[in-house]
């Protein structure tokens, strides 16, 4: 498996991050859906990146910087064939270890509070995450989780 700045041109990409939107709008009421769509992932404070076997994209997930020490996760998605095979591991992963390389003193994430986010809720924990307040412009919201966690050196 590759991890690389991902391109948002990219059909497979497209169908990914489409079918993560419809999911999120089927799961949670609009004004609680917080899901980024193509053009705002494009933006300057975005960095998206896409994980592959061969040439079948297996997930995705995004940083948006909040503060020069603060970034948010974003569009983190694993391919319905990819699952249960470590994607989200391995991007999480990747994901700590960009935030320690930039400097980032914490990384925080806004999750659903429904059923289907459980297995996302509980890999964020497995890793350090703890639940927490809204952070940047988000709302106290009963469909959403706020999880965060400091970045150190180690995993």
């Amino acid at each position: 498996m590759r991890i690389s700045v991902g391109d948002l041109t990219h059909p497979q990409v497209i169908a990914l991050l489409e079918a993560h939107l419809q999911d999120m709008h089927a799961t949670s009421p609009i004004e609680s859906v917080h899901a980024l769509d193509l053009s705002e992932l494009n933006h300057a404070s975005v960095t998206f990146w896409t994980l592959w076997q061969g040439d079948q994209l297996a997930g995705c997930a995004a940083i948006k910087q909040l503060t020069p020490q603060h970034a948010e996760i974003k569009s983190m998605r694993t391919a319905n064939a990819f699952r249960k095979q470590k994607v989200a591991v391995t991007l999480l992963k990747h994901l700590l270890r960009q935030a320690a390389s930039r400097g980032y003193q914490r990384l925080s994430l806004e999750t659903g509070s429904m059923d289907f986010f459980i297995p996302a809720r509980n890999l964020y924990r497995k890793f350090g995450f703890e639940e927490c307040g809204p952070f940047g412009d988000y709302q106290l919201d009963p469909h959403s989780v706020f999880m965060t966690r400091k970045i150190t050196g180690s995993l």
